[in-house]
This record gives C-alpha cells, structure tokens and sequence, in this order.
C-alpha cells in the first residue's frame, strides 16, 4: 500500500516535467515565458516566484474547496493566487530589486497566470491538500525549466553570455571567444521576440517528441489542451454537447 502510494506521488511530481509541462505540453503562461527567457537569471526568478504561489495556493484552494461556492470559485480563486503574488512581490522588492525591474509588470501578472488558474481549476479544487501541494511542486518546477532551457538558448545565441546573480552573488560565462573562433559571432534576434518564437517551436517539438516516444498525445492548442475546457463555458466542445443535449 505505502509503495503504491509513492509511486502516485512520484507520478504527480513527475508529470509536470515533461508529459504535462505546463508551457510545452499544455502551452501555458505563454507571454511570461518568451517575455522573461531573454535571460538566465530573469528566468529562474520568474520562475521560483511562479513555484511558489502555484504551490501555496493549491494548497489552499485544496483546503477550501469544500467550502468555496461553486458560482464564485474563479473569482476566489484569483483572491487566493493575488495574495501570494502580493507577498512575493514584495518580498522581491525588498531582498532583489534589480530582479524586481527585470521583470517589470510580469511580476504582478503571476496573479492572472493561466499555469495557475489552471492547476487550480483542474487539479487543487478535487483533490486532497498533500496532493496538490506536489503537483503544484512539480508544475512550478516544469514551467521552471523550461524557461530556464529556453532563457540558456536565447542568451548563449543571442548575447554570446550566459549571467546568474541571485541575492548579490552571481556567475558569468563569457562564449564570445568560442563563438569568435568558428568565424561566427552572436545573433541578435535571439533575444528579441521573434527568436524566443523561434526557440519556443524548437523546444515544444522537442518535449511533444519525448513525450509521444512515452505513450502521451501530441499537445493540442485550443480548446483540446487547456485544463478547463471541461467547466469552460467558451469550449467550442461544450457548447457542442450543450446544443446536441437542447436538440434531443
């Protein structure tokens, strides 16, 4: 039984690695992640922030999704994300301003971040506290690398550096004489909008080939990949099912 039960956790973590990754999988808090990857470090900070409001509010959504109406659940819902983001902000303000004007208004957007209405909707409002409190480990953890491997590529490319100086203290390495050697020399674009476009394709196709190579569908954009299409209202599928259900 407590194998079984270790296995489960594990799955749960595990998932939002690869076969669930919240931004190459179900393609998710898009803006944010072409909007921060320019840079190691914006990456990894959006990133740890993101991990930890989606972990503290599944864990209270999951507590109180007994007793949060079902009429007003959304709105409650972004209550409960808004007040964590209120604290990481400041908490960033304080102890990292430099990170804190990197990331400019994506910081506070975290409140209407689709990673974490999502896992709230789809996950933490029908299942136990401990539960959601790892899945919400697992997704932060996925959406954190994968702006971070997308952060690596664009700044390697794109500046011919990679930097990350967290609370003071940082690392620098320097690429240009490498990149010099072979007559090349950095490309711009990378860190501009287009080149995140370009390395966002690269690396989703990447993560639908591994994950198909286990068994998982391709990832489907639209109504089919998001995890609220069943409760949507928009979802082109529900209203479908609504007007066949009205026919009859």
């Amino acid at each position: 039984m407590a194998k079984e039960k270790k296995m489960n956790i594990g799955k749960e973590f595990s998932k939002g690695i690869i076969s669930d990754n919240p931004v190459f999988r179900l393609v998710l808090g898009t803006c944010p992640s072409l909007a921060v990857s320019t840079s190691l470090e914006n990456a990894l900070g959006m990133g740890i922030a993101a991990s930890f409001v989606l972990i503290c509010s599944n864990v209270v959504i999951s507590a109180l999704r007994k007793v949060i109406p079902d009429k007003v659940r959304i709105p409650a819902f972004i209550v409960v994300i808004a007040t964590f983001v209120s604290i990481v902000q400041m908490v960033v303000q304080a102890f990292a301003p430099a990170l804190n004007d990197a990331l400019g208004i994506y910081l506070p957007l975290i409140v209407v971040n689709c990673i974490l209405l999502g896992r709230a909707e789809a996950y933490a409002s029908k299942n136990p506290v401990f539960y959601s409190a790892i899945d919400g480990l697992g997704m932060g953890f996925g959406f954190t690398i994968a702006i971070a491997l997308m952060a690596i590529v664009r700044e390697i490319f794109g500046a011919g550096t990679l930097t990350l100086k967290l609370l003071g203290k940082g690392i620098l390495l320097d690429f240009n004489p490498y990149i010099a050697r072979v007559g090349l020399e950095p490309i711009l674009i990378f860190i501009l909008a287009p080149g995140g476009f370009f390395v966002f394709g690269i690396l989703m196709a990447l993560f639908n080939k591994i994950a198909e190579s286990k068994g998982k569908q391709k990832a489907e954009l639209g109504c089919a990949g998001c995890p609220m299409s069943k409760t949507c209202a928009s979802c082109e599928t529900n209203n479908d099912k609504k007007v066949e259900v009205a026919s009859k």
